[in-house]
């Protein structure tokens, strides 16, 4: 090579080194382009599905911040995207992107290459008999299983489809498509066209948890059909139940026999907490989220104090709160335990082992993890059955911690919490650990116990001694 044109290249080089790789790439790519268009073009659409699923999974579901954020909300008709949008846009200023589509769109999809694409589902769309797409009810029933939320509006024209997804979580709508609450007592006044449909009601769980610290001061006002909670299912509560005076019958009939649904066991909204921690709220009126009734004045029969604002909005907004996870969502982080006096965790205790057991237990406020205050939190270590059961003492700032003394039997023992509060997810945390004996050489070596049967020992022998001599030497 010419010294000059090689300088000149090295020269080039230093300036841009990336000129001769970039043109080499551009020079194979035109030579081979046609040959590698074909194979590249799966390549090319896979890329492109993964850009379209980036906005899905940056919005997904995390441990570390667990509200849902991605919400799919299906409607009978889009005109409830008005009539319902102050419900709407108290969850988009909390944060969540809302999907708004017909419950019979075509394109309807719950999740997209096994993943799912949406942390939560708003279903007010009562009256649909099929979902679009690939939504089916076993759809359904597969989202709520693998820990997402659900809110599940019914009325008056509510579809087999809705009732059977309701059933499925433990709640069973009136059989009479035609029958409403009526409640000739607790109706609100202002409402009342004669048929008493309207109910306005004030009787909430009392829980914090599930409703918020601020009491809701004006009754909640109703419109719709009654359920029952199955008596099968434990897991499911009553968040805002009718009157003793209510009843479900067709406010357009005259009662022929007495009706099936009565007085206390009439639950207007109920809402339950799976297993894995999915939360799912189900109410017998898709009106009580509407614009009308959040604005709708109140007053309750045979009462004179009026409202200029019914409770729906406090009541739904601090309701949706704990369905999406913004409260009463626990982690338990940094479970340690180890011999009292040293920190390392042991491979194996030994049997009378002195143990320090700590745990830190944190609940989310919505925006940040803040420490978990409570009294009732408590470990077993267990084998078959639980030997040692200890309620674990807190400093309030999220550390749980105690100790005991290891049980005089051996095995393979488990440190286990498992902690159920009403409102809360629970938790449910084991840790095996094995128990060995005391070696041979690790008893002490006179066992204090055994006091009586040394003293036996020698004094036999003291005797046995003394009756030598005595049998010996006497005449």
């Amino acid at each position: 090579m010419n010294p000059t044109r090689a300088d000149q290249r090295t020269k080039s080089l230093r300036q841009n080194p990336f000129s001769t790789v970039s043109a080499h790439l551009c020079k194979t790519l035109t030579t081979t382009e046609l040959r590698e268009q074909r194979p590249t073009m799966p390549s090319l659409s896979v890329f492109v599905t993964l850009i379209s699923l980036l906005p899905f999974l940056c919005h997904s579901f995390s441990p570390e911040a667990p509200t849902n954020r991605r919400l799919l909300v299906l409607l009978d008709d889009l005109s409830l995207q008005s009539s319902h949008s102050i419900f709407f846009h108290s969850l988009i200023s909390r944060g969540f992107d809302l999907d708004f589509k017909l419950a019979d769109d075509p394109t309807l999809s719950l999740q997209r290459y096994s993943q799912y694409l949406y942390d939560g589902l708003v279903l007010f769309s009562p009256t649909a008999h099929q979902f679009g797409g690939a939504v089916d009810f076993q759809a359904m029933l597969d989202f709520v299983d693998s820990g997402h939320d659900l809110i599940l509006a019914a009325g008056a024209s509510a579809s087999d489809l809705v009732r059977s997804i309701a059933r499925q979580c433990g709640v069973d709508f009136d059989e009479d498509p035609s029958a409403v609450v009526i409640d000739h007592t607790n109706y609100a006044v202002l409402g009342t066209q004669g048929d008493h449909t309207l109910i306005a009601s004030d009787d909430f769980i009392q829980s914090d948890v599930i409703l918020g610290k601020n009491k809701i001061e004006a009754p909640v006002l109703f419109k719709g059909i009654a359920h029952s909670l199955s008596a099968s299912n434990s897991l499911v509560l009553k968040v805002l139940s009718a009157s003793p005076s209510a009843y479900s019958a067709s406010p357009n009939a005259k009662l022929s026999y007495p009706p099936s649904l009565t007085g206390s066991a009439i639950s207007l909204v109920s809402v339950l907490q799976a297993r894995n921690n999915a939360r799912i709220l189900i109410s017998g009126s898709v009106d009580m989220f509407s614009n009308q009734l959040f604005k709708s004045a109140v007053q309750k029969a045979g009462s004179s104090k009026k409202y200029e604002k019914s409770g729906n909005e406090q009541f739904v907004t601090e309701l949706s709160k704990w369905i999406f996870h913004e409260r009463g969502h626990l982690k338990a982080v940094n479970v340690r335990h180890h011999k009292v006096g040293e920190t390392d965790e042991p491979a194996v205790y030994r049997i009378n082992d002195d143990l320090d057991y700590s745990i830190e237990i944190y609940e989310w406020s919505g925006k940040s993890w803040e420490p978990y205050e409570a009294g009732d939190v408590q470990v077993q270590f267990f084998m078959m059955s639980p030997y040692v059961l200890k309620t674990l003492a807190t400093d309030q700032k999220g550390l749980y911690r105690t100790s005991f003394k290891v049980p005089d039997v051996y095995g393979v023992f488990q440190f286990k919490v498992e902690y159920n509060r009403l409102g809360y997810t629970s938790l449910s945390l084991s840790k095996q650990i094995p128990v060995r004996p005391f070696r041979h050489n690790e008893y002490e070596r006179f066992i204090t116990t055994a006091f009586p049967y040394y003293g036996a020992s020698f004094t036999t022998m003291a005797g046995f001694f003394i009756f030598s001599i005595v049998f010996m030497y006497n005449k």
